[in-house]
C-alpha cells in the first residue's frame, strides 16, 4: 500500500490509515459507520445520535463546542475528526498541541460533502461502501435533473430558519442552501450576508464596511433578520427544523400569522433537522425525503 499522507491547513499530517478515531461531528460519525468505518470510533460527542444502536456502545467526549480534552487524549486517537463550524478552533488547536493530527472539514456544498466521504474512504483505506456512495450520487444526478425542470417551471421559495430569538437563517454559501437547490427549492435568504455589528443585522445600526478590520474573517452567512424581512420575502413554504433549535408544533401557529403565501396555503411544516443540515450519508435520506416534501399540496 502506498504511503497516505492527508493535511489540512489546521492538520497534523496523517501517514497511515487511521485505527483510533474519535469523532466530534455527528454526521461524520453516522458516517464512518455507514462506510463500514464504525469499529474505529473509540469516541464520539454527545450528540452523536446515528446509528442509535451502535453509537450506544461508544464513549461520549462531550459537546461538540465543549468538547472533554483530556478525555480525548487518554482514549489515544490516531486521528479526530472535527467541522469548523461545529466544533472551536481552540479545541482543535489544544489537540493538535497534544501532537493529535486533528482533520477540520468544512463542506460548503453537496458536491463538497460527497468529496468528503470520498476523501474518508481514500484516507482510511477502506472501499467496501464505494458502491453505496456512488448510489447516492447516483439518486442526487437523478434528483436535481427533476429539480431543474422544477425550478424552471414552479420554483419553490422556501424560508427555513436556525433559530427563534433572535430569528436567524442560512444564506446560499452552505451546505443546507445547495441542498434545497438540489431538491428543487429557492433559499429566499440566498443573497442575505449577516451584517455586523450585531443590530445592523436588525436594522438598529449602520453595518461596518467591507474593509472594517472589525469584520475582518467573520462568518457572514447566518443571518439574523426581521420578521418583517420574512413577509417581504414571501415564501412559498417555510420548514421548520428540529435542531439547531427544536421547533415544534407551538411554532407553526406563530409563522401561520404572517401575510406570506406559505400560511395563506397551509405550507409551514416541521422537518427533522438533519435532513436539512447533515452532510454525510444522511443525504440519502434528504434526497429521498425533501423534493417530494417541497412545495407538495398540505
Amino acid at each position: 500500500m502506498d504511503t497516505l499522507t492527508y493535511t489540512h491547513q489546521m492538520d497534523a499530517p496523517v501517514t497511515e490509515p487511521p485505527r483510533r478515531v474519535v469523532s466530534l461531528v455527528p454526521s461524520v460519525t453516522e458516517s464512518l459507520f455507514d462506510l463500514n468505518l464504525g469499529e474505529r470510533l473509540v469516541g464520539i460527542t454527545d450528540y452523536c445520535i446515528y446509528p442509535a444502536e451502535q453509537v450506544a456502545k461508544l464513549p461520549r467526549v462531550g459537546g461538540t463546542k465543549n468538547p472533554d480534552i483530556a478525555r480525548i487524549v487518554a482514549l489515544r486517537p490516531e486521528l479526530v475528526i472535527a467541522n469548523q463550524e461545529e466544533n472551536r478552533k481552540e479545541d482543535v488547536l489544544a489537540l493538535q498541541a497534544q501532537g493529535i493530527p486533528v482533520w477540520v472539514t468544512f463542506p460548503r456544498t453537496v458536491a463538497d460533502a460527497f468529496n468528503l466521504l470520498w476523501n474518508i474512504m481514500h484516507v482510511f483505506d477502506e472501499p467496501a461502501m464505494v458502491p453505496r456512495v456512488r448510489l447516492i450520487e447516483q439518486t442526487m444526478d437523478w434528483v436535481w435533473r427533476i429539480s431543474e425542470k422544477r425550478l424552471e417551471e414552479h420554483p419553490c421559495r422556501v424560508f427555513a430558519p436556525i433559530w427563534l430569538d433572535p430569528l436567524m437563517t442560512f444564506n446560499g454559501d452552505t451546505f443546507t442552501s445547495d441542498l434545497l437547490r438540489v431538491c428543487g427549492a429557492i433559499n429566499v435568504f440566498a443573497e442575505r450576508d449577516r451584517l455586523y455589528p450585531l443590530q445592523a443585522d436588525l436594522g438598529q445600526a449602520e453595518p461596518y464596511t467591507p474593509d472594517d478590520a472589525r469584520v475582518q474573517g467573520r462568518d457572514t452567512r447566518y443571518p439574523r433578520i426581521t420578521w418583517e424581512e420574512v413577509v417581504e420575502a414571501q415564501p412559498d413554504m417555510v420548514l421548520l427544523p428540529s435542531e439547531p433549535f427544536a421547533f415544534t408544533e407551538d411554532h407553526i401557529s406563530l409563522f401561520s400569522q404572517l401575510d406570506i403565501p406559505a400560511a395563506h396555503n397551509g405550507r409551514i411544516l416541521l422537518v427533522d433537522g438533519s435532513l436539512l443540515t447533515w452532510h454525510g450519508t444522511r443525504m440519502a435520506y434528504a434526497f429521498n425525503t425533501l423534493p417530494g416534501l417541497l412545495c407538495a399540496e398540505a
